[in-house]
């Protein structure tokens, strides 16, 4: 993983200056530039030892070799839509045959995922190079729980992947921490990869929490799960979905990496170095292959875009803003 060090803006600057070109405004720094010290800490520190210290993350020069493209992570690049409540037979039917026509890089592990009730249709049409997710599933096995989708009732339509903890879930639905572990650890079970989600407030990044509210979902999915063999961690801060503001690629690879960090150090440096950590939060086909370029952002969970069949392409073959020479 990188060495990266936060010299933060303050967070009262967080509104961000408006620029010469009229694009999205970029919110700053993790915490209060205030709080900083200049000391450094040093590379088997944690980050819990000192809210007022510079982070420092270490150089993995002994992370095993990537092929050509420059990741932190050693999975392969992963881009995920994420269909939300959105389309109807019509829409979905030409968004999937957009997608069965478009090029996309060979080496990107690409997933959707639309609403339940038409998950059959879009798995039925849809080229085998790109995978279904669900958007949720129930905590256990099926049974008198009206409304909910089983794990069991996914993997038996094809799904491949569910979407978990996702902001809306949480903020909206008020799905908290704990039980957002549990249903990952059932998913897992059977066989379902999952798609981790992670972010923090507005509020939260204002007041300097970003990290620890990080920390603590994390923690509620190493609390709960067995492996990582099969989980894509999406950091998704949530000031920065459908808002049209955007993390800058610094800001979202400085989340990245400590979570990377916090990984080597709670779960083991093994799961640190093969999960992808991917990045969500108004993607679109203009920024992404700025994020992309970072070393720790493995992919992308796309909302909005992932409904243009055009845009979630370019998306998807941002990878080639990674690649580097063999």
């Amino acid at each position: 993983m990188a060495m990266v060090s936060t010299s933060l803006t303050p967070a009262s600057q967080l509104s961000g200056a408006k620029s010469a070109a009229a694009s999205p405004p970029l919110f700053s720094g993790l915490r209060r530039s205030s709080k900083l010290e200049s000391a450094s800490l040093s590379t088997t520190q944690s980050f819990f030892q000192s809210v007022n210290s510079h982070i420092r993350l270490s150089s993995a020069s002994t992370r095993p070799c990537t092929g050509i493209v420059a990741m932190a992570g050693t999975g392969k690049f992963f881009v995920g839509g994420n269909w939300k409540c959105n389309g109807t037979k019509d829409s979905i039917k030409q968004l999937v045959s957009d997608l069965n026509s478009a090029t996309l890089e060979p080496d990107v592990d690409v997933v959707v995922g639309p609403p339940f009730v038409y998950i059959d249709q879009v798995k039925s049409s849809l080229t085998d190079r790109i995978e279904i997710a669900a958007q949720n599933s129930w905590i256990g096995k099926g049974g008198a729980f009206t409304g909910e989708i089983s794990a069991e009732q996914l993997k038996d339509i094809g799904c491949k992947w569910v979407i978990l903890g996702h902001s809306e879930r949480r903020h909206v639905i008020g799905e908290n921490d704990e039980f957002i572990g549990k249903k990952a650890a059932y998913a897992l079970g059977q066989n379902l990869g999952v798609i981790a989600c992670i972010g923090e407030l507005l509020e939260e990044r204002e007041a300097g929490k970003t990290f620890d509210v990080c920390f603590k979902q994390l923690k509620a999915y190493a609390d709960a799960v067995s492996s990582w063999d099969n989980i894509v961690i999406a950091y998704e801060p949530v000031w920065a979905i459908g808002t049209g503001k955007v993390a800058s690629p610094e800001q979202a690879q400085e989340v990245h990496v400590a979570v990377r960090d916090w990984l080597a150090k709670n779960v083991s440096p093994e799961v640190a170095s093969k999960t992808r950590i991917i990045y969500g939060g108004s993607v679109n086909a203009g920024n992404s292959a700025e994020l992309a370029k970072k070393e720790d952002i493995d992919g992308f969970l796309v909302g909005g875009a992932s409904l243009k069949g055009s845009d979630f392409a370019t998306i998807i073959n941002s990878v080639t803003a990674k690649k580097v020479a063999a």
